[in-house]
């Protein structure tokens, strides 16, 4: 969809024009301040960890410390930084033991790493990390999401006893997104928009500010509220691929695919630059390719989106990683179910046991292919594939939704619609996904084919609305609402 505003367009203009060149840039990744007792030598690559730390760029953080700290090996917060790199508050992982073998190079206890920090907000920030990785009396023991909640709490003190602290109250702002263990609630996410704001205001350059107030308005009905940092987070940290693909947060719960499109064929681009200047292989299935071929698809791109996904596929019969064959397989499905083109399912192939990555959209996609092209046994199979995946509730609603299909091949069309139903309410108390749908037919959809199937064009059209509200101009969705009102005005 092209943008409607003269703005918008500015704003994709804008992106186009961002082919960066790293070096030239200077790992341009924003503005912050944050003192600190380090050598004075060691202060650029220590603020340039921190800024990768806000952009998400997690491995550069560390590299960065890591440099500090080889410059001035007692660099307290060097360590603390570094230590920091090992949690991923959004996206609810941590490696405490690798955190822990930074810790304990500034000190073997506690104790002594206090004794180390120079002044009381070193302390402070220093006390944070024990009480997320679990080494203080009252963490100690406790599982990671317990011990978030505790992290959380303590970085709300410090908030009060720091208020104008950017970097406290961003990284408070960060460790309230990352309590919302449950997946996204409304209430958590504005909480934590409502701190972030201050930074924000006061700092409009922020990379922290900017990105987790992305992270806090990204779905459909706030998104609004996102657009002045999608419109500038890109040029405040070029440097960050994760920060060029953040952007499309915002466009892709508004729908707005040129966006999408623009802002993640720019992180790729910064990413393959990345990965060359550190002769790392170069990622053709990963985060961003997939946004980028989800946006082709529903910009109508099809050739753009085959590109992508063939190249993918190329990698994926080598010898790819389990993230790479979760990709395929999410990717594969958004190709074959998006265009319709099920006889594709025979061509993008590949081997996936049941209980790894991947396999639970890699085998719904084939079952819903051969539904569609009238190979029941084959679908069959396939379904009996998808339920030995991982149980989950994603997964129990695609398996709903085959055996619904099959029953309506079978002639039971009652109870396959009340199981449908069932399913679309199951799916309806998900949140809403900030990003291409992970359940690649999403029910209310399905439910929308299944009564333009059947002739029942006012559901089918109550159904396609549905699903709009919660994936925004989404073509399959948008093109099953046509259909219908068309239908209905006969």
């Amino acid at each position: 969809m092209k943008f409607n505003s003269a703005s918008f367009l500015i704003i994709i203009a804008s992106l186009a024009l961002l082919t960066i060149d790293i070096t030239a840039q200077d790992k341009l990744l924003g503005k912050i301040d944050f003192p600190n007792s380090g050598d004075e030598a060691a202060q650029n690559d220590f603020i340039e960890g921190v800024k990768f730390l806000h952009n998400f760029e997690y491995a550069d953080a560390a590299r960065a410390f890591q440099r500090a700290r080889e410059i001035d090996p007692d660099f307290v917060m060097a360590h603390y930084g570094e230590a920091k790199s090992h949690n991923h508050p959004i996206w609810f992982q941590q490696n405490r033991q690798a955190a822990m073998e930074v810790l304990i190079n500034l000190g073997e206890t506690l104790e002594v790493r206090q004794a180390k920090a120079v002044t009381q907000r070193e302390k402070d920030l220093l006390m944070s990390l024990e009480i997320l990785y679990g080494n203080t009396a009252e963490s100690e023991g406790l599982l990671k999401e317990e011990r978030d909640d505790l992290y959380m709490e303590y970085m709300a003190q410090l908030h009060e006893q720091y208020p104008e602290d950017h970097e406290i109250t961003a990284f408070y702002g960060l460790s309230i997104l990352g309590s919302a263990h449950e997946g996204r609630d409304y209430a958590v996410y504005m909480k934590a928009a409502a701190e972030l704001f201050d930074v924000w205001n006061k700092n409009p350059e922020h990379p922290g500010a900017a990105h987790y107030l992305i992270h806090s308005f990204d779905d459909p009905v706030h998104a609004p509220l996102g657009l002045p940092m999608a419109k500038v987070y890109s040029e405040i940290a070029p440097a960050a691929a994760h920060a060029q693909h953040m952007t499309s947060h915002i466009f892709l719960a508004l729908g707005m695919w040129d966006g999408v499109i623009d802002a993640n064929m720019v992180a790729r681009d910064v990413q393959t630059t990345r990965q060359k200047e550190l002769n790392e292989e170069i990622t053709v299935c990963g985060h961003y390719t997939w946004w980028l071929q989800y946006g082709y698809l529903q910009a109508g791109e099809v050739m753009d989106a085959t590109k992508v996904l063939t190249t993918c596929a190329e990698r994926i019969g080598a010898e790819p990683s389990s993230g790479e064959k979760w990709h395929f397989a999410i990717m594969r499905g958004h190709q074959i179910i998006d265009t319709e083109n099920w006889e594709k399912a025979q061509e993008w192939t590949s081997d996936f046991e049941a209980g790894t990555g991947g396999a639970m959209n890699y085998y719904f996609t084939s079952a819903l292919a051969n539904i569609k092209t009238g190979n029941i046994e084959a679908a069959q199979k396939n379904l009996d594939q998808l339920v030995k995946t991982p149980e989950s509730v994603e997964r129990d609603i695609q398996v709903n939704q085959i055996q619904s299909l099959l029953m309506i091949e079978e002639g039971n069309t009652k109870e396959a619609l009340e199981l449908l139903n069932e399913t679309v309410a199951a799916e309806s108390e998900l949140p809403v996904d900030f990003g291409p749908p992970v359940i690649i037919k999403p029910s209310y959809e399905l439910l929308g084919d299944v009564m333009m199937e059947l002739e029942n064009y006012e559901q089918a059209l109550e159904a396609y609305q549905n699903q709009l509200e919660r994936t925004p101009n989404r073509m399959r969705s948008a093109a099953g609402k046509e259909q219908a009102m068309a239908m209905i005005s006969k």
